[in-house]
């Protein structure tokens, strides 16, 4: 780049030159070519939530915990889509409660790679999506952004045609499925811009949404009464007796449902909504760690409500066969027998069946009651999935485009798709869509979950709050099992379509989706301390062109953004 070393080292707080010398050679890969014409940054949110003095509590403080509450729950809405309803439900029917302690792991480990995304936030002042916008070259900051928009049109899809199918159900079929998209998106509209009477209240209606999705669920738990035992068994003990290739590919399925790529996107950009001080270090360490605690509370809430979920489908409908199921219904004179052939096949189970089950084992009531909850899971995700492709656009793409527009553009990209799918396929087959969508959004989460762990294992980024030796080692292996999971989970459904062209397709598509990921992953490693692989070139690696990325450890973040 024609610098020096000693031209890109900055100050330190206390006006020291500490520049990290890690690794590039004529031309860093994880910085762009052309930094001079760029406007400074701007958050999304028009203020931020002030957080309380506490003197009486140093150590913790219910106060400030209640003012960092809300980017968790947010958060955590994505752990709670239609797509991981669903995923919950089949494992239920599928294994019973063998599956549960995945479910648990799979929650814990989402909750680890969640912390490492807000601290990017938190310590930066940046989110996921601007901080590669400022790292990486043109061209694969260009191919990112596009993997993490399918990631995000894939979500939302699923989420809009949860929505749709709610709606459905609610209305016992007299809104036919394109109705209820065309419903969710005009009020997704109105919801989104609930935010300009004050975040807090946005927060709240979020709040009030997942508070609708625990009740409903819970109302479901009640009434079938699981096995308390085998709950706590299933949940506690990592074993499947018996368990052959139908129970893995749900215990696959669960991990690629739980961690959610554009979930790290959102997460890292929420916590920009409270007003940290930088400059102090205090602070920051303040603000993860209630941030943290948020996350835990957040995340133990919804892992509840899918133990609901789960658990029902189990304790009701592990074993059972269409036989079983259509006698039931056609006793109880349902609508919905036809949706369950009289044969000796286990019982298959999706969003729109697994009311239809509900209703004939417990009633009209549970059937709605269960639409209810699936409609609050599939409006909240839905507008949590529009922030976040708001963020990733302004954030991949440095656009400076009115609220309006911005939204506009999103929902017209991730609807248009699902509006065609829903005009053209039935409200009985579409559901089946969701394994393909959950193989779109599994191929890519390397594409978040690589960044976010290279970026917060910068020195230069992070200072003082870099991952230290036991998260890079950690959380490199958990990415490592995670990414390889849903490889298995994307190779197993390839296989199944059985067609030599889509072989070959497959075949092609994969040699350049896996030559971006070792791209990535050669950077990550970089960054992670394996420094060889830089070839024996040092320059220091980090936002060395970006001067005013450095003034956010030196000044307020609000007076950056007002600038």
């Amino acid at each position: 780049m024609g610098t020096s070393d000693t031209d890109l080292r900055t100050p330190d707080e206390d006006g020291s030159m500490d520049g990290i010398s890690t690794i590039s050679g004529s031309r860093n890969p994880l910085q762009p070519a052309d930094t001079s014409s760029e406007e400074p940054f701007t958050t999304y949110f028009d203020s931020k939530i002030p957080i309380p003095e506490d003197e009486t509590h140093s150590c913790f403080s219910f106060r400030k915990l209640w003012a960092f509450t809300g980017p968790g729950f947010l958060m955590s809405i994505a752990y709670l889509d239609p797509g991981n309803i669903e995923s919950d439900l089949q494992s239920g029917a599928v294994a019973g409660f063998k599956l549960l302690w995945v479910l648990l792991m799979a929650t814990v480990m989402g909750l680890l790679l969640q912390r490492l995304a807000a601290r990017l936030g938190v310590v930066t002042g940046l989110h996921l999506a601007e901080v590669c916008h400022r790292q990486y070259q043109k061209v694969p900051r260009i191919i990112l952004w596009l993997m993490v928009e399918l990631a995000i049109i894939g979500s939302d899809m699923q989420e809009v045609i949860g929505s749709a199918i709610a709606i459905n159900l609610l209305s016992m079929g007299k809104i036919p499925l394109w109705g209820g998209v065309l419903i969710t998106i005009a009020d997704t509209f109105v919801f989104l811009f609930l935010d300009k009477y004050g975040l807090r209240k946005l927060e709240a209606f979020f709040g009030f949404l997942i508070t609708i999705m625990a009740l409903t669920f819970g109302y479901e738990y009640i009434t079938v009464k699981p096995n308390q035992e085998q709950l706590l068994k299933g949940l506690f003990i990592p074993y499947c007796q018996n368990c052959g290739t139908p129970q893995l590919e749900q215990a696959v399925g669960i991990v690629g449902a739980v961690i959610m790529p554009h979930n790290m996107y959102l997460h890292s950009a929420l916590v920009k909504s409270r007003q940290v001080n930088r400059a102090n270090k205090k602070e920051v360490r303040e603000a993860n760690k209630y941030f943290f605690i948020e996350s835990c509370i957040a995340l133990f809430v919804s892992f509840i409500i899918n133990i609901f979920v789960v658990t029902v489908f189990a304790e009701a409908f592990f074993d059972k066969t269409n036989a079983d199921v259509h006698e039931v219904c056609a006793n109880s004179s349902s609508p919905h027998s036809s949706l369950f052939p009289n044969n000796n096949e286990t019982l298959a189970v999706d969003i729109y069946k697994g009311g239809a089950v509900l209703g004939c084992y417990f009633g009209p009531a549970a059937l709605y009651i269960w639409a209810i909850g699936i409609l609050a899971a599939g409006q909240s995700s839905t507008m949590t999935g529009t922030y976040s492709g708001q963020f990733v656009m302004e954030g991949f793409l440095n656009l400076r485009w009115s609220r309006f527009a911005r939204v506009l553009l999103t929902r017209s990209i991730a609807i248009t798709p699902t509006l065609f799918v829903a005009i053209f396929q039935d409200v009985q087959h579409l559901t089946g869509m969701n394994d393909f969508l959950n193989i779109l959004m599994s191929l890519q989460l390397p594409f978040a979950l690589i960044p976010v762990l290279t970026f917060t294992s910068l020195s230069s980024v992070m200072n003082d709050f870099a991952n230290g030796l036991f998260w890079k080692i950690g959380g490199g292996a958990m990415i490592l099992l995670i990414c390889s999971i849903n490889m298995y989970f994307v190779v197993d459904y390839v296989r199944s379509l059985d067609h030599l062209g889509l072989y070959i397709g497959a075949a092609l598509l994969s040699v350049v989706y896996l030559s971006f990921v070792a791209y990535l992953t050669w950077l990550c490693l970089i960054a992670l301390g394996v420094s060889f692989l830089a070839c024996g070139k040092t320059q220091q690696l980090g936002f060395a062109m970006r001067p005013e990325l450095f003034l956010l450890n030196n000044v307020d973040s609000d007076s950056v953004t007002a600038r």
